[in-house]
């Protein structure tokens, strides 16, 4: 009797903390971005943390602070450098609406030279109109989400590091594995993390640079700007920097240009494509040794469970995926066969141990 209301106990117990924490999950999912966010810095400062508090003996208030200081330093000071480029860039654009409406007039009469299709008919226009109010709320929550989740991150970075030790430990000691594989979840998660959140914004950098001396060979209106554009699409999985340089090479034929169209097509094709598979075999040598299929997959499930920190965390839950299937097989499945083994051995023994004997 009193084993089976232990048991109820128990089952009771485990459904109550599912419950809750769905619940709890949906409920926290728009500041899922903060939070994902603060775990990657902690990840990637907590060996300063530990330096800090335990050689150089400082409060672990003032560590945290310190470190808090230098996470929003290095997050802003590169921020500010693509905003203070853009700006740049903008300043020397033409704000003039009716050069862009003359312009777009021009285009849209290429394209119906070209193809017969009228892009300014009515339908169209009407269509465009009914999406405009779409798009400005979309970038008014943006705006909106970003300020609240980076407030977030400071704020959960900020009690993570000042309780860092105790948290380590104790989420250690809920992982459902032996030792060994405790400790090889937590290195392949300080290792995907670490690799993802360098890999990523190098991979967006060199791309870009590489996609502006392009942009400016061929002689792509605004090249600096369509660069900047580029960097961002890197994370895109599958067709990423292609929803920048395409529509720039199709520009680019339509005005009459095909040389620098056709040029334009085969650099980014064969160098700007071939740069991003190379920097990723790279980074996957010297970080983390990821199948592209991981990566591809893992991003497509991050940005759609996480947001834009899926590009770091997608990959990772599949791999820990992964790496929990390989640790069930390894532990569970591969069990019988190990203790056949291990007969084997002991028949094996026996056998030369009765050869002495008879010898």
């Amino acid at each position: 009797m009193g084993s089976i209301k232990k048991q109820y106990w128990q089952y009771s117990l485990i459904v109550l903390i599912l419950f809750m924490g769905v619940v709890l999950f949906k409920e926290f999912a728009p500041f899922m971005s903060g939070i994902l966010g603060a775990c990657t810095i902690y990840i990637m400062i907590r060996k300063q943390m530990k330096y800090l508090t335990e050689v150089k003996h400082f409060k672990r208030s003032l560590a945290a602070t310190l470190l808090l200081i230098e996470s929003i330093l290095c997050f802003l000071i590169p921020i500010s450098v693509a905003v203070w480029l853009l700006i740049v860039e903008l300043n020397h654009m033409n704000l003039n609406p009716s050069t862009y409406i003359t312009e777009a007039q021009n285009i849209a009469n290429l394209i119906k030279e070209r193809t017969g299709y009228n892009v300014l008919s009515t339908e169209n226009i009407l269509s465009a109109a009914a999406f405009l109010p779409k798009i400005g709320q979309f970038l008014l929550d943006s705006v909106s989400s970003f300020v609240i989740n980076t407030l977030v991150l400071i704020f959960f970075l900020y009690f993570m590091l000042c309780g860092g030790r105790q948290m380590e430990k104790y989420i250690y000691s809920l992982l459902p594995f032996n030792e060994h594989n405790k400790r090889e979840v937590i290195q392949s998660i300080n290792i995907l993390v670490k690799s993802n959140a360098i890999g990523i914004p190098l991979l967006a950098v060199i791309q870009g640079f590489i996609a502006m001396i392009g942009y400016i060979i061929f002689g792509a209106p605004n090249p600096v700007l369509f660069a900047f554009l580029t960097c961002f699409a890197t994370i895109i999985p599958l067709i990423g920097t292609s929803l920048i340089w395409f529509p720039l090479a199709l520009y680019l034929g339509l005005t009459g240009d095909w040389f620098n169209a056709i040029g334009l097509a085969i650099y980014a094709l064969v160098i700007i494509s071939n740069v991003d598979n190379l920097i990723r075999f790279l980074l996957q040598k010297k970080l983390a040794d990821t199948h592209p299929l991981i990566t591809v997959f893992g991003v497509i499930i991050g940005l759609t469970l996480f947001g834009f920190w899926g590009v770091i965390f997608g990959p990772l839950l599949l791999s820990v995926f992964i790496l929990c299937i390989d640790i069930f097989k390894r532990e569970y499945l591969d069990e019988k066969r190990i203790i056949i083994d291990k007969d084997e051995v002991d028949g094996i023994i026996k056998m030369e141990k009765q050869k002495n004997i008879d010898t």
